[in-house]
């Protein structure tokens, strides 16, 4: 099983919100940063503004039950793919 990290967060997933393509995205929410897959990431700089904008608010988890008691935020941060961070 391969995993996909989100363009904001670097969350862990499954699977691709983006679809096998990475072109066809489903525009549901990131648990942890907010993001709708498909709007906010869809290009590098907007990824990277959605990021500055989440992190400047203490980056908050969208769905804080989903938050991992042990969640390390720079851990997290280095999954971002390099084209997105």
């Amino acid at each position: 099983m391969s995993t996909w990290y989100c363009r904001i967060c670097g969350l862990d997933y499954d699977t691709s919100p983006w679809g096998p393509d990475e072109r066809t995205p489903d525009y549901t929410i990131c648990d942890c940063c907010g993001v709708s897959f498909g709007y906010e990431d869809y290009t590098p700089a907007a990824a990277r503004q959605f990021r500055v904008e989440w992190l400047r608010r203490g980056a908050p988890w969208f769905c804080p039950r989903q938050r991992p008691a042990d969640w390390d935020l720079a851990g997290q941060l280095a999954q971002v793919p390099p084209a997105y961070q």
